[in-house]
């Protein structure tokens, strides 16, 4: 089944950053009537389509609340998440304890709370906006997080599939945003990742593989464990996630 954006409300999560930015434009631009720009501290927009949303993953509240304030969302992206500095698998424990509340409870949180709502839009479609990370032996609750949500994603697809809810899972590596900005690698465009994902809204895909890093990376997953993380071992040299 196909789901184009004409006519279609969304509400992106994150809309501050530079990714979210994007899913923001791009939905106008593809002819959505009505965006809810979402973030923790929300700002301005000068377009009347677009509708600031105040909305903390971390606050168990703000995901009901969003979803009362916007029962017209027939798109739900949920790009929000954190990557802080330091990160690592060893602690300190409320560091990991603040990046699972976000990249994982939080998101999943969101996707719940509107899973009514796009039920009651006719099934409507859920995006994901994971990692590569999720894939790979990196020491950080980031990736640990990632992959968590990369499971949940899966396990959504199931849940929502009675109510109609295309769920898609948007894997990609490094992009070019500010929290990428530490890293000096390759990366992709936020403009490439959001049309990409949107691409796959479209013709109602259910898994978007962003870049050559993570194209790549997914058809070595059958590899035998002996092989594949010895190999990711070299890899981390030029990846970061």
């Amino acid at each position: 089944m196909n789901h184009p954006l004409g006519g279609r409300t969304v509400l992106v999560t994150g809309a501050n950053g530079g990714l979210g930015e994007q899913f923001v434009h791009q939905a106008l631009q593809r002819g959505a009537v009505k965006v809810y720009a979402a973030a923790r501290t929300p700002r301005p927009w000068d377009d009347a389509r677009v509708a600031s949303l105040e909305l903390d993953l971390t606050d168990p509240d703000h995901a009901a609340r969003a979803a009362a304030a916007a029962p017209d969302v027939d798109l739900l992206v949920n790009n929000a998440g954190i990557a802080p500095a330091g990160d690592s698998i060893a602690g300190p424990e409320e560091q990991l304890r603040q990046i699972f509340e976000t990249n994982f409870f939080g998101t999943l949180r969101v996707a719940n709370a509107f899973a009514p709502v796009l039920a009651a839009s006719g099934g409507g479609s859920l995006l994901n906006v994971l990692s590569a990370a999720a894939w790979i032996n990196v020491p950080t609750g980031y990736a640990a997080s990632k992959a968590a949500m990369w499971s949940a994603t899966n396990a959504l697809r199931v849940q929502l599939r009675g109510q109609g809810t295309q769920v898609v899972g948007l894997l990609v590596g490094m992009v070019d945003t500010p929290m990428a900005a530490r890293w000096d690698v390759p990366k992709v465009s936020p403009a490439s990742v959001v049309a990409q994902a949107y691409d796959a809204v479209a013709d109602g895909s259910i898994e978007v593989l962003a870049d050559d890093t993570t194209r790549h990376l997914k058809s070595r997953l059958h590899t035998p464990a002996e092989e594949l993380y010895p190999w990711l071992d070299e890899q981390l040299a030029s990846f970061v996630p």
